[in-house]
């Protein structure tokens, strides 16, 4: 579950909000693989993160992908998530959500730190809300590319 404040977003209604914004992406070329989510509350107001993983179909590269479209699925992501969220964000009491494009490779490094700390390999499941500081640092050494919702979805 994410929360900034005291609306409360599932891993459900996460999933629905990225499925609809990576539809954006299939189109174009590219695959979303791997994707994670923490909430920053390093400056006020928080807001969601979401740290996503691109590959690119048929040998494309993920630097051809347009920024435009990452902030495209930024609102996609904001739109298709819960009234509550949304009038908080209006009221500013959550800031813009940001998707952070990680290198390929990113989500077997996480994979790795958590197998390192003791978690078995054929038990391990990517985590869809990330907790732990030193995961955070290994997602966030490998971010190639950050983008912001540029409006409030209501």
């Amino acid at each position: 579950i994410l929360s900034v404040d005291q609306e409360k977003t599932s891993e459900t209604d996460l999933f629905k909000a990225v499925t609809e914004a990576k539809a954006l992406l299939d189109p174009l070329g590219f695959i979303l693989t791997e994707y994670t989510s923490y909430v920053d509350t390093s400056l006020a107001p928080g807001h969601y993160v979401l740290f996503w993983e691109i590959k690119g179909k048929e040998g494309k590269n993920c630097k051809e992908l347009d920024p435009k479209i990452m902030v495209e699925c930024c609102s996609r992501m904001e739109e298709s998530l819960h009234y509550t969220y949304k009038i908080y964000r209006k009221r500013n009491i959550i800031a813009a959500l940001e998707i952070r494009v990680v290198k390929r490779g990113s989500f077997e490094a996480l994979m790795d730190y958590y197998v390192s700390k003791g978690t078995s390999l054929s038990q391990y499941k990517k985590p869809s809300c990330i907790k732990s500081e030193e995961a955070l640092k290994i997602l966030d050494s490998r971010v190639i590319g950050k983008y912001f919702s540029p409006k409030s979805p209501l």
